[in-house]
């Protein structure tokens, strides 16, 4: 127990232990690797800006700048270790140690006017904002191969459904434009995320700001935002990104999810509208007759994870004081990088999906045949060409369905003149050719005669496509730029701190 009470070295005069070790072992330790994970590098390139600083203000000289930078350079993550006497297992604490024992003479200046405060939100954000130019890089990716599999199948016909009843003739061109579409509103809102996100929080200090003249503008640049967080109290007690970003990627899962229900449906018996290649197939130990798709099951089971991912960051937030705080700032977010893990699986799995799966176009079409799918545009010819009231060709269009149903008339056969004893029984006169209600029914016929843009229609689909390509190379060439920004900025901060040029003429 004596080793419970040795005092960390140097960094504290207000409490005279380091950790306990059940603390350190249960909380301290794993945060340490999950900061060594995912934020280290960004630490590292938070010191090297604020280094820069404190030479611009003349509290450090070049020479002093340079040593420091060459061994901020060096940390990697096999060079740290959590020891709880030496840096209370504490990230930011084992980076300046490590500065500390590297040199033979600390400059004094060094991390003066400094607290962890707005160096960890800042640290927290940029691995964040990393993480969300990379899903959106995804997410892109996967509308582009639902985009390659919705153009080769625009005059393919398949059952439509509303209410869970055969509806109208559709194509898979059509369908998989609409979760196109989804992905497009989802990658634009996330690209407004960044965009409202991208404020940079140096210069807050522990809450109130900072006693020197930290040029924030200048911090904020060279970290690749856009510009500083403007309210110091915001910039250390906000995680409003983390709720955002989740919130957003729930409301996309719950889309996928409503998609990949309907793939498990079309994938089974009943159906038969899709099929998967053995290597994402299933089977059952007991019936061997049966094929199974549970890669599908596993795909709609992780968008819930996303849902579920939100809530603990909404939790973890809720009824907190606002302000810094552990429990917001690390156990709040300690989810952050599960979320992007499994978006990220999920986009990976439901890309090789679409890519591999077919759809059974005789399957479908026969289905298609089997309904009155053009009960619809029966009802619109009676209106428009026989001088029927709308309502009533509403009416003579589902008795004539009833009817034909019960004398055993499949769509594609039809019967004139049971049409037109019903339309007589209604007071009107409704001389339908045979070939015209037959073309009235052919599935076909149904699929081509939408004519308003964004509807099944061959000709339009294909021009949805082609918009559609317009906007996934616009948020494309937008997220590259927000990368590019970052790249360059971090490019900078390496240049300055070479030594290339004085600070005074950077």
């Amino acid at each position: 127990m004596q080793d419970e009470k040795k005092m960390p070295a140097n960094l504290t005069g207000r409490i005279a232990a380091g950790p306990h070790t059940s603390l350190d072992e249960d909380i301290l330790t794993p945060q340490f690797h999950y900061d060594l994970a995912y934020l280290l590098p960004w630490y590292i390139q938070i010191e090297k800006v604020l280094l820069l600083e404190y030479r611009r203000m003349d509290l450090l000289n070049l020479e002093e700048a340079l040593s420091i930078g060459t061994i901020l350079n060096s940390i990697r993550r096999d060079t740290l270790q959590p020891k709880r006497e030496e840096n209370m297992s504490d990230i930011a604490f084992a980076i300046e140690r490590q500065v500390e024992q590297s040199l033979s003479h600390l400059p004094g200046a060094w991390h003066v006017d400094r607290s962890r405060n707005d160096f960890q939100a800042c640290a927290q954000l940029l691995s964040g904002r990393e993480q969300l130019l990379a899903i959106i890089d995804q997410m892109v990716s996967f509308a582009w191969a639902v985009h390659r599999r919705a153009s080769a199948m625009t005059e393919m016909i398949m059952p439509g459904y509303t209410h869970y009843q055969a509806a109208q003739v559709i194509s898979p061109g059509f369908y998989l434009t609409a979760l196109i579409e989804e992905m497009l509103a989802s990658t634009t809102a996330l690209l407004n995320i960044y965009d409202g996100l991208n404020t940079c929080p140096l210069g807050a200090g522990a809450m109130a700001g900072q006693q020197l003249p930290w040029d924030r503008v200048r911090m904020a640049s060279l970290l690749g935002f856009d510009r500083p967080q403007r309210h110091a109290l915001v910039s250390v007690a906000s995680r409003d990104w983390r709720t955002r970003i989740a919130a957003e990627l729930s409301t996309i899962g719950a889309t996928l999810s409503r998609f990949i229900t309907d793939l498990i449906a079309w994938g089974s018996g009943p159906y038969a509208f899709i099929s998967l290649p053995d290597e994402f197939s299933g089977i059952s130990s007991a019936m061997p007759q049966k094929k199974n798709f549970p890669v599908l099951e596993r795909l709609r089971a992780r968008t819930a994870h996303l849902t579920a991912y939100y809530q603990d960051f909404i939790m973890g937030q809720r009824n907190t004081s606002y302000t810094n705080l552990v429990e917001v700032s690390k156990e709040a977010g300690s989810q952050l990088s599960s979320m992007f893990t499994t978006m990220a699986s999920l986009l990976r799995i439901f890309t090789l999906v679409i890519d591999q799966m077919e759809f059974q176009s005789e399957t479908m079409r026969h289905a298609c045949t089997q309904e009155y799918f053009g009960g619809f545009a029966l009802a619109n010819h009676l209106t428009l060409q026989a001088g029927i009231s709308t309502r009533q060709g509403q009416v003579a269009a589902g008795k004539y369905i009833v009817q034909a149903i019960q004398q055993g008339f499949t769509p594609g056969q039809g019967s004139a003149h049971l049409l037109h004893a019903i339309c007589q029984a209604q007071g009107y006169s409704a001389d339908i050719a045979y070939h015209t209600l037959q073309e009235l029914f052919d599935p076909e016929h149904n699929l081509q005669e939408k004519h308003t843009s964004g509807s099944t229609g061959t000709q339009a689909v294909e021009q949805m496509l082609r918009e559609q390509t317009n906007d996934l190379q616009h948020v494309q060439t937008v997220r590259q730029s927000k990368q590019f920004q970052i790249e360059q900025a971090l490019r900078e901060i390496d240049r300055q701190l070479s030594g290339e040029k004085e600070v005074e003429d950077l």
